[in-house]
């Protein structure tokens, strides 16, 4: 079985453009995200999907692999499929390029259901919310999941609401994503449906078109890098002896 880590990296960035290449601890972002890539031991391949020559030649530059993707994908998702699609591999791991503190074993851990079970399309991963101010702040997507640990819902929303003091334990969703090649290839092809328009949740696609995505949970709480005062947060914790 080949698995492959595909890593997005676009330039393009709103909040911080060009923030692959932003540099910390002497090495831009997405080489940091890369060498954590590469670190996976159940991984046969890592490779930077981008749409940007000067992020591909970064990536060349410290001997990693990259492939140019096409400017016009509206989401991650395309742009992942495009590249699995010029790929041999049977499942794909899809890591963000702004997340230069993700751990490898969070990694293998996102495509663990995959490789132990053919019948899993799609895995996740979420961590435990405990702040009120996480809880309610809509760019911290929380997911539900059955007793089996398969997605019910994806929200920005607070969900469940808790109409009822019960002691319920929230769940961030964590954006790291693993895919069968051939879901995922189909996936992409699907037409958005309207809660993922609604909530602005790709994830939700699969859920309404009858998917089941696995969910595991993690202790590890990678840092998404959106913001200057992020990149500085970031910055801090690398150097920081």
């Amino acid at each position: 079985m080949i698995t492959a880590i595909v890593i997005p990296a676009r330039f393009a960035a709103t909040r911080l453009p060009g923030k692959p290449l932003r540099m910390i601890a002497g090495k831009p972002m997405i080489q940091h995200v890369y060498e954590k890539a590469i670190a996976v031991k159940e991984a046969n391949l890592v490779i930077v999907a981008t749409d940007h020559k000067g992020i591909f030649d970064v990536v060349k530059g410290f001997g990693g692999q990259a492939i140019m993707t096409s400017p016009t994908h509206q989401t991650g998702t395309d742009r992942i499929a495009e590249v699995a699609s010029q790929i041999n591999c049977d499942i794909i791991v899809n890591v963000q390029g702004d997340e230069p503190l993700i751990k490898p074993s969070t990694i293998a851990l996102c495509a663990k259901p995959l490789l132990e079970n053919p019948q899993e399309v799609m895995a996740t991963l979420k961590h435990k919310l405990f702040s009120k101010e996480e809880i309610n702040n809509p760019n911290f997507v929380k997911v539900i999941a059955d007793k089996n640990d398969y997605a019910i819902y994806f929200s920005r929303y607070p969900i469940p609401y808790a109409r009822n003091e019960i002691g319920f334990q929230w769940y961030k969703h964590i954006g790291i994503y693993a895919y069968r090649k051939k879901f995922l290839l189909d996936y992409a092809k699907m037409p958005q449906t309207s809660l993922e328009k609604s909530e602005s949740l790709e994830q939700l696609r699969a859920i309404e078109n009858g998917y089941r995505i696995k969910i595991l949970e993690t202790d590890d709480i990678p840092a998404g890098i959106d913001t200057e005062e992020d990149l500085k947060k970031v910055q801090t914790l690398i150097e920081r002896p």
